[in-house]
Parts: C-alpha cells; sequence; structure tokens
C-alpha cells in the first residue's frame, strides 16, 4: 500500500470500468476501492508537497497534443495479477517518464519503462485471476479515448485529484 502524500500521473479509463465489476463480481477483494478505472503513466510520481506549479507545467509540456486513442484487445495475467494493455498511452507514459528521470515507475521493480495498463485485478488466487482474465476478455475489444490525464495524491481520506491535465491540441 502506498504511503500518504504519494502521487502518480494517471490516465482514467472510464469504458473499462466494466471489467472491475465483473473482476468484483468474481472476488471483491480483487479491485481496490477509491480509484476508477485508470492507466499509471508514472506511479509513484512526486511527493505531493514537491508538487507545484512548475512541475505541473513541466508535465503540461510533454503531453500529447490532443486525445489519446487507444484499443484495448488482450488480457494478461501472471499469477493473481489481471491487467488490459493500453499500448495507445506507451508514448505519453515515455514522454512523462522521460521528464521526470528519477521517479522510476513503480519503484523500477519492473524496469525504467514497464508497459501502460488498466489493473483489472491484483492479489488473486491464481485461480480466481484466470476466471476474471477469461470473463474480462470476453469483454474485449473496447476502443477508447483518453481526453486528459490526472494527477492524483493518496490523503487520509483516499485518492484524490491534484490536477486534471487537458489533452488539447
Amino acid at each position: 500500500m502506498a504511503d500518504q502524500g504519494t502521487t502518480a500521473v494517471l490516465a482514467l479509463v472510464p469504458d473499462a470500468r466494466p471489467l472491475l465489476e465483473l473482476a468484483a463480481e468474481v472476488d471483491p477483494r480483487a479491485v481496490r476501492p477509491g480509484i476508477p478505472a485508470h492507466a499509471a503513466l508514472l506511479y509513484p510520481w512526486l511527493p505531493a508537497d514537491r508538487v507545484g506549479a512548475p512541475e505541473l507545467d513541466r508535465l503540461r509540456a510533454v503531453l500529447p497534443p490532443g486525445p489519446v486513442p487507444a484499443r484495448l484487445t488482450t488480457v494478461e495475467r501472471t499469477g493473481g495479477f489481471v491487467g488490459v494493455p493500453v499500448p495507445g498511452l506507451r508514448g505519453a507514459a515515455r514522454a512523462v517518464r522521460t521528464a521526470f528521470p528519477a521517479q522510476l515507475p513503480y519503484g523500477g521493480r519492473f524496469g525504467a519503462d514497464p508497459p501502460v495498463h488498466v489493473t483489472v485485478a491484483l492479489d488473486t488466487e491464481p485461480d480466481t485471476a484466470a476466471e476474471i482474465a477469461r470473463r474480462a476478455g470476453a469483454r474485449l475489444p473496447l476502443t477508447i479515448e483518453i481526453p486528459a490525464l490526472h494527477v492524483v495524491a493518496l490523503t487520509p481520506d483516499g485518492w484524490r485529484t491534484v490536477a486534471e491535465l487537458p489533452l488539447t491540441p
């Protein structure tokens, strides 16, 4: 679990909400409460007390020029993890990560440039994850569009939006 003051740069993916709902039907513990369906471009980002206008301006400077289309076509499963890759966000994630090179995605656990994905289920039993993956795969493909990125911070009351960054031409 993240510490209070942790921030992340996310793309909200409301069209993927049904995938999280079906995961919760299989096992309510598979889905983390507090943030809707999303893809993390950079987690963790900066400590919340270090996020100000200069950091947000640097982030805005590397955003894609307009909404990002993406097609969700496959489900990946490893142990108790189920995710859906979002290859359309790869370029945006690389730009954000390059702008903040000291901030390694997931603390470096998956390398310097892990693929962007929507987490459908986390920390479930392998058989449960397999069932969730099967059900999620039946709901694909999904064609989506990402109109904005969001900076969120973990507070005592859960994850809260710090900034919405529209992707405009």
